[in-house]
């Protein structure tokens, strides 16, 4: 998505709310470091095959003995060492290796699904606040008129043109107007906040997006694409194929286990062997062995083969698990075709109704200025207006939002994808190579740190409008001057 790229970086647009979200969002941070978390499982998982050492050392005070034992020493100081190689471990750290593998893949493509699925809530909290912005607008415009057909009518009651029912008419639809715009004040509030939480700062006076690219002539188009490009599709299966090895692994509990062992001990009775006796026997020595150890299971009372069955039915639910989602994928792809089409659709509608109330306004009060229309009359056609005005500015920001959707159901909505390159792109990969091959036991990770930021020191959102009205939106105020000959009485 290129188009993307090309806005000049200028405050306040669609790609600055999703390069801030990208980079503060703490969401998205928490589920990094569930993907660097799962990147440590390979070297776990590798630990097994690998030699270990151990140290062991005690002393030992002997309070009580027997008359007889001359010789025992009151006190005794060991130390040994061992170390254990791992000959062969009938394919459980292969397979827990190649299952950590994969199931790293599988976190990668969630995370994929994880920044998609923000961004979708990005956009539409960007078109949530233009929408949002353009109602009040709306509304305040509404507002005025119907304060100045107030006016008017007031004028014209008191010359006797019109008469008490008119004024109560515009005086209700009137009070209706005001509610209306409280209550769609509260909605852009709502919206910024919204915006705030996902993006991380306050917006401004946001720009009108970029058409959006890519976008399939058809909905056949858009699943084939999603069925291989879809990043929760691909995590699911990529989880489905790490039970594979898990079924191995538990196999593995049924064979032999082959080690290589060697170990080195020291004693010293530290002076008290022989003590009071006249003899001085040796008070310390070494030894040292070097072996195989074989274990050979025989008969464990059914616990391998439980968990063989086990790791086989969480494969099976794994691969249902994978259709479940591809068939989710599906719907959701076809869903957002609709709604992309749909709103198009009600886009041009909604135009085509703009104008012609417009034009039906218009005409209301030409009528009515020589007693063909009624007061009311005019007020149900400036609510259709309004209405249609309404409509027309939901339908823009619905489609613009399920166009995205759709992309992202598609797969084509990354980072990589809308152009947030730079030196921003969080890349999965280099926590995995920094671990992947570790294994010293004190090589940690740095200190904790929280990823996203937070908002407590955000101020408070208003239903200030920033942006101006679409000129195609704008409604005149009638200016009308009262009738005072009392023309249509």
């Amino acid at each position: 998505m290129t188009a993307l790229a090309a806005i000049p970086a200028a405050a306040d647009t669609l790609r600055d709310a999703l390069v801030a979200a990208y980079k503060t969002n703490p969401a998205l941070a928490a589920d990094r470091a569930g993907v660097r978390a799962l990147d440590e499982n390979v070297p776990i998982a590798r630990s097994g095959g690998l030699p270990s050492v151990r140290a062991t050392g005690n002393y030992t005070e002997n309070v009580l003995s027997s008359g007889d034992s001359l010789f025992a020493p009151a006190r005794e100081a060991q130390a040994g060492t061992q170390l254990v190689v791992p000959v062969y471990t009938g394919g459980r750290v292969t397979g827990s290796v190649r299952a950590a593998e994969t199931r790293v893949d599988a976190g990668r493509a969630q995370l994929r699904g994880s920044e998609s699925d923000l961004f979708v809530g990005v956009v539409g909290a960007y078109m949530d606040v233009i929408r949002d912005e353009a109602i009040v607008a709306l509304n305040q415009e509404n507002v005025k008129v119907l304060n100045t057909n107030l006016e008017a009518t007031r004028d014209r009651f008191q010359v006797g043109d019109l008469t008490r029912t008119d004024v109560a008419q515009s005086e209700a639809r009137l009070s209706i107007a005001r509610a209306t715009l409280d209550q769609s004040r509260s909605q852009l509030i709502a919206s910024r906040e919204n915006y705030v939480r996902l993006v991380g700062n306050p917006p401004g006076t946001l720009e009108t997006p970029p058409a959006l690219p890519n976008l399939p002539a058809a909905s056949d188009d858009a699943v084939d694409l999603a069925l291989k490009n879809n990043p929760a599709l691909i995590g699911a299966r990529r989880a489905a194929d790490a039970t594979r090895f898990d079924v191995d692994v538990a196999k593995s509990a049924r064979l032999p286990q082959i080690s290589g062992v060697a170990g080195g001990s020291y004693y010293n009775y530290l002076g008290s062997y022989g003590a009071g006796t006249g003899v001085r026997p040796d008070q310390s020595g070494t030894a040292g062995t070097v072996g195989v150890q074989l274990t050979l299971p025989l008969f464990q009372a059914g616990l391998p083969a439980a968990q063989i069955r086990q790791a086989q039915e969480r494969r099976v639910q794994a691969i249902d698990q994978a259709t479940d989602v591809e068939r989710g994928v599906i719907a959701q792809t076809r869903s957002a075709y609709a709604m992309w089409k749909s709103a198009l659709q009600v886009i041009t509608s909604s135009e085509a109704a703009v104008s012609a109330n417009k034009l039906s306004l218009e005409g209301v009060r030409a009528e009515n200025s020589v007693g063909n229309r009624t007061i009311l009359d005019i007020l149900n056609a400036e609510q259709e207006l309004l209405n249609s005005q309404v409509t027309l500015v939901s339908a823009r920001r619905d489609a613009y939002v399920a166009g995205f959707a759709l992309l992202a159901a598609m797969g084509l909505a990354e980072a990589r994808d809308l152009g947030l390159d730079g030196g921003v792109l969080y890349d999965p990969t280099i926590n995995f190579n920094r671990v992947r091959n570790r294994i010293g036991d004190w090589s940690t990770g740095p200190v904790p740190q929280a990823g996203g930021t937070s908002t407590v020191g955000t101020a408070p959102q208003d239903a200030t409008v920033t942006r101006p009205l679409d000129p195609e939106l704008n409604q005149p105020v009638d200016t009308t001057t009262p009738n005072p000959a009392g023309v249509g009485k």
